[in-house]
């Protein structure tokens, strides 16, 4: 009986390794197996396909590169300007549709959602022709008196940022909504209602209980917000390029570590290995930071 079972324990162990397999082999393929290569890429030096082991190098040349000092410092101020902003701007309009008695929340809500779903082109399309010179957005400055003269969004190096945080902020408020409104509609109303009867206001509700009982939610969001502002690439590429073929803004404004890597492997003669060195940056910036973040969100005893 002993050896039956074990019999057909190794029966089912190879079964699931055969179920498992072509996934796993997938995974070491596309994900792991370059990992590895471009690890190993990040010690090389050298132009193009004439590469070298360099050991250290690439790193030496980081401190010294003004090019990657520009790209960190605006990828920086993105992340530190534009994250807290769209969460708590995600946070405040999921906590309004949260209302049960507002009208047309459906709506409203589809409405924030489908920036994030909308076409990449088309909507690098709308925002370069509404923040041009002339376009909609200084139209309607000049016309309500906020402003006497066009912001020029597009070629100065301040508001060319300001314009990337914009689109941003407006591309992806809506998708952390949703997480933040799926949490308060799971969060038990009789908590609000005993509270309400012991006379908590209601901006001592909102910041003594939605917000401790969201701080999952508020850790995931910040996280994934985290990762995706450290690695952007789309909005710069896109709604930056001008018509001289620069993709970062005018003096390299909006220039990220993504449009960096992007132009040491594409635009520029390729330096495979030190572009692998400051895709590394990234990665260790993501860590860090994610470390900060659970440790400042973490539950306290």
């Amino acid at each position: 009986m002993a050896s039956a079972n074990r019999s057909l324990n190794r029966y089912f162990d190879i079964n699931g390794w055969f179920f498992v397999a072509p996934a796993a082999l997938l995974i070491g393929v596309f994900m792991v197996y370059p990992i590895l290569y471009s690890l190993w890429m990040s010690f090389q030096t050298g132009k193009g396909m004439m590469i070298q082991f360099g050991g250290l190098a690439n790193i030496k040349r980081l401190f010294d590169d003004p090019m990657f000092m520009l790209a960190l410092y605006n990828t920086m101020i993105f992340f530190i300007v534009q994250v807290p902003v769209m969460l708590t701007l995600a946070l405040f309009l999921a906590s309004l549709l949260d209302n049960p008695n507002l009208k047309f929340r459906g709506v409203i809500r589809t409405a924030i959602f489908l920036p994030c779903v909308s076409s990449l082109v088309g909507y690098a399309v709308l925002f370069k022709s509404m923040f041009v010179q002339d376009g909609l957005i200084n139209s309607t400055l000049l016309a309500l008196h906020i402003t006497d003269q066009p912001i020029p969004w597009m070629t100065d190096p301040f508001w060319a940022r300001v314009l990337i945080i914009i689109a941003i902020t407006w591309r992806w408020t809506g998708y952390n909504m949703i997480f933040f409104l799926a949490a308060l509609q799971n969060i038990d109303k009789s908590i609000y209602e005993a509270s309400r009867i012991d006379g908590v206001p209601s901006w001592g509700r909102f910041f003594y209980l939605t917000v401790p009982m969201l701080k999952p939610v508020i850790l995931f969001t910040t996280v994934t917000s985290t990762i995706g502002t450290l690695q952007l690439f789309d909005e710069v590429r896109n709604i930056m390029t001008s018509d001289a073929g620069s993709a970062a803004g005018p003096s390299n404004s909006a220039l990220t570590l993504s449009v960096y890597i992007y132009n040491l492997t594409f635009k520029f003669v390729p330096s495979f290995g030190y572009a692998a060195t400051v895709s590394y940056v990234i990665v260790l910036a993501v860590a860090l930071l994610a470390v900060i973040q659970f440790y400042a969100l973490r539950e306290k005893d």
